[in-house]
């Protein structure tokens, strides 16, 4: 109980300094509770919308997805015959039976052809109005559609996008444009899932997006009273035999939750790795709080042991501050995690997914988790420096108003400090010189992680070079109030290395990114330029295929040298060893398409895989299955018959650019899968005559003007897309990666605080011989400022080696350029100065205000 009350006393008469390791904590168990509260408050929104929107039974064609449509090669979503409806009626159990048909493979746009999608990449579904519908949307203004020219619009869609009722709007699908006015907005009875959805009435659905009448793509059953969902499907499936797909409420409502849970699971963990890394920040944070606490206090604690405390009510007296700072902050870290988890809701719903708070679901173990982690960390964090509170020795401490020094713990740090650093650094040699990508991965994971704890080890032993250097090219133009400010720094290595490690944590990883990022950039602009031959590439950014008028529309552009046609198709490929490899894929194209991607060989010439009955395989498929120029390759089209096709030519594998792919050409395929299971284009180029790019490039998209589900690109285009989508990834990695960075600006924050307790005394003695209170807040942001750049130089460093390491594995995946960014680098090191002049506001101004006379009365 002495214990107790010796640490609640010392808790509550340092609180102050406590405050931003309290913070810390506070932030990261907040992070870690409020993704485990957004994604369990996601799965519950979604477990209740896949619940209201399944029927008891759902029958659809046999090649549709667990989840619903799977758009095969035309274009168009998988039907059955309106004849399976009429049996499931007969069906034994069944009190009513709906056909639908809806698609996802559809771009919905304005009067003025400007797209309706969500800009979060959520799907646009285009759907017939029926009673199942009716279960989650409710028409709130206007009316179901009755006939051709009348659609339906989600609310939100609606609201988005400033559509009112008797706008016109265009459904684009594979069977071409249908134009409509809209009769009526639907409000979602349920969360919104983020998507936009127009319906039309049936038959108009099956037109718009199957191009005839009497199909859908699936049947909706409901069960008779006292007809469990089971049972009404066995007596389904017994009714309309083989070929179909028959699923419970629960077998397609899991299939459904079993894709969002995967992209939430990638979402949460990614998250949660964030905030271990923040965590481990803030482990730098409560050591040195710790440490600086135990070293002001040494003749407190040598008056408790001289008096008769043991070294473990010592240890355990400090242990239980750690212990209380850890159950406050991570009392309070638990609340502000559910704050967190309402604001990504709220975040979501700027993006069209609307996440009602009334499915707030906050599970008994995350606030177990949150308490469990936020305690745990602080207490083991608190650990060594509670062990150095107990070997103070009493008359040490009744001597000396410092912790002595420990040589000997000094020369066992600069060991181990220099054992991790070097294996860490054979590791990423190691990674760096892998010929395989599998085994080097392995390899940098192993150099990372010990490399870095190697730099933080050894961190203090840097700091005396580092910062001498620093301080000679910042410092020392501001005279002796520079100085001052660099031997600050260098007084206690130990604190400047752990203070400085917190910052280099997060700098690495953003350094490691960002040539990661540049180098994957400026690879596949290499690979552009010496690959690709061709001027214009017209796609869909959505995965849309490409319609015959649309190929027409790009063909009739004046201008054009020539257009290539390029198809995907699935096949199970024979090979001469006998063996079977299933669901590969064929890429169909013109011959010219040789010209308009120069893929390097390793034997033979691409275009000879253009020949009839002729194909090519990549390098890695080739040896495997032994196959030479000449060998005979069985292929069964999955939506055809089965092709002998001769191998002409063998593609290299070192490539990115179609890296993997096996040609063959279009003639060749159209003899085996009929013409209308052909798939339609996924890609067409276009290449331009001599002189005529510009031209060519206005015409195409004018030309394209009516197709407005597609976007012309040019090479230029290209690369900027290339460009903006890694930009993207990485901004978003920046963010999650802030929350470390402002743990660790805490960090300096909290050393110079209590760096300027300790030297109370000191500041007023130089205040009394004369420092001016601007002077004394100068040297403190200089010092500020070399403790940030010091963790800045260690961090950027180790983080461009980890990122020059992972380009090499990357170069055996054909990504052969290293970039490393210099403006993003410099611009964090500077930043890094800013930041350490921000962090230094408070203690510099909290040191100006001292009295000079109390201070110097200081004991």
């Amino acid at each position: 109980m002495t214990v107790m009350k010796t640490s609640m006393r010392n808790f509550f008469a340092h609180k102050g300094r406590m405050a931003l390791s309290a913070v810390a904590v506070l932030l990261s168990v907040a992070f870690v509770c409020g993704t485990l509260v957004f994604t369990d408050t996601m799965n519950t929104t979604f477990d209740k919308l896949f619940a209201a929107t399944s029927s008891d039974v759902t029958v659809s064609a046999q090649d549709a997805s667990d989840t619903g449509e799977t758009t095969s090669g035309n274009g168009k979503p998988p039907v059955m015959p309106a004849s399976v409806l009429d049996k499931v009626r007969q069906a034994r159990g069944v009190q009513s039976a709906e056909g639908s048909v809806f698609s996802s493979a559809v771009t919905v746009v304005d009067a003025d052809k400007d797209n309706l999608s969500p800009s979060s990449g959520a799907p646009t579904i285009v759907g017939s109005w029926n009673a199942n519908e009716a279960r989650t949307m409710k028409i709130t203004s206007g009316a179901a559609p009755k006939g051709s020219d009348q659609v339906v619009v989600d609310a939100d869609t609606a609201d988005k996008h400033h559509l009112k009722l008797g706008d016109e709007i265009g459904v684009i699908s594979a069977v071409g444009t249908h134009t409509a006015r809209i009769s009526g907005i639907a409000t979602f009875t349920v969360t919104n899932p983020g998507a936009a959805i127009f319906y039309l009435d049936t038959r108009t659905a099956q037109q718009t997006l199957v191009g005839e009448t009497g199909v859908y793509t699936n049947v909706n059953v409901t069960a008779a009273a006292g007809v469990s969902d089971a049972q009404l499907k066995k007596d389904v499936a017994a009714e309309i035999g083989t070929g179909y797909k028959v699923q419970t409420a629960k077998e397609t409502a899991d299939a459904n939750q079993k894709d969002v849970g995967e992209f939430l699971d990638v979402m949460k963990y990614a998250m949660l790795g964030f905030a271990g890394i923040a965590f481990l920040v803030g482990i730098f944070l409560i050591i040195n709080t710790f440490s600086m606490l135990v070293a002001q206090r040494t003749r407190e604690i040598g008056l408790m042991r001289a008096i008769g405390s043991s070294r473990s009510q010592v240890n355990r007296s400090v242990l239980a501050e750690a212990l209380f700072l850890g159950v406050v902050g991570s009392v309070l870290g638990v609340g502000a995690g559910v704050g967190i988890a309402v604001g990504l809701m709220k975040l979501m719903g700027m993006t069209g997914m609307n996440l009602s708070t009334d499915d707030l679901t906050v599970a008994w173990t995350t606030p177990v988790i949150g308490m469990v982690l936020g305690v745990v960390v602080t207490v083991l964090a608190a650990y060594l420096p509670a062990r150095r509170a107990g070997k103070v020795s009493p008359m040490a401490a009744l001597r000396d108003a410092g912790a002595p020094a420990d040589a000997k713990a000094g020369a066992v740090r600069a060991v181990l400090g220099a054992l991790l650093t070097g294996a860490g650094a054979y590791g990423l040699y190691a990674a760096g010189s892998a010929d395989k990508a599998s085994e080097g991965s392995m390899w940098l994971g192993m150099g990372v992680v010990l490399s870095l704890i190697g730099f933080v080890v050894i961190g203090p032993l840097l700091a005396g070079g580092v910062v001498r250097i620093l301080g000679a090219v910042l410092l020392r133009a501001f005279g002796p109030v520079g100085r001052m400010a660099e031997r600050n720094a260098l007084r206690n290595p130990r604190r400047t290395g752990a203070t400085g490690a917190a910052l280099m944590i997060g700098l690495a990883l953003v350094a490691c990114l960002s040539v990661v990022g540049s180098s994957m950039v400026a690879s596949a602009t290499e690979q552009l330029d010496k690959s690709v031959g061709t001027d214009f590439i017209i796609q869909n950014d959505g995965g849309q295929q490409i319609t015959p008028q649309a190929v027409q529309a790009v063909k009739s552009t004046p201008g054009l040298e020539r257009v290539t046609e390029y198809k995907v198709l699935d096949a199970d490929l024979k090979t001469p060893d006998g063996k079977t490899s299933a669901k590969e894929t064929v890429n169909a194209a013109d011959p010219t398409y040789a010209k308009d991607l120069r893929t390097e060989t390793v034997a033979g010439d691409l275009a000879d895989a253009y020949r009839p009955d002729s194909m090519s395989v990549f390098e890695g498929f080739a040896k495997e299955h032994g196959l030479e120029l000449g060998s005979k390759v069985d292929v069964d089209f999955k939506d055809g018959t089965t092709a002998t096709l001769t191998v002409r030519a063998i593609t290299s594998d070192d490539v990115v650019i179609d890296k993997g792919a096996m040609y063959a050409s279009i003639a060749t395929v159209a003899k085996y899968v009929p013409a209308d299971r052909m798939p339609l284009d996924q890609l067409v180029f276009a290449t331009a005559k001599d002189g005529q790019q510009d031209t060519a490039y206005t015409s195409l998209k004018s030309a394209l003007h009516d197709y407005p589900q597609y976007t012309v690109r040019d090479q230029t285009d290209y690369k900027q897309a290339l460009k903006d989508q890694i930009g993207q990834l990485l901004n978003l990695i920046y963010g999650l990666l802030a929350l470390a960075i402002v743990v660790a600006i805490l960090g300096v924050v909290n050393t110079l605080a209590l760096s300027v307790v300790e030297r109370t005394r000191e500041i007023g003695l130089m205040r009394a011989i004369g420092l001016s209170r601007r002077q004394l807040r100068r040297m403190i942001r200089m010092e500020s400022v070399v403790i940030a750049l010091f963790g800045a130089l260690l961090g950027l460093g180790l983080g461009m080696g980890w990122g020059a390491t992972a380009q090499q594995l990357l170069a055996l995946e054909g990504l052969n350029v290293l970039e490393i960014p210099w403006p993003t680098i410099t611009g964090v090191f500077i930043g890094s100065a800013f930041v350490g002049l921000f962090a230094a506001l408070i203690p510099a101004f909290r040191a100006g205000r001292m009295n000079v006379l109390n201070a110097i009365a200081t004991d």
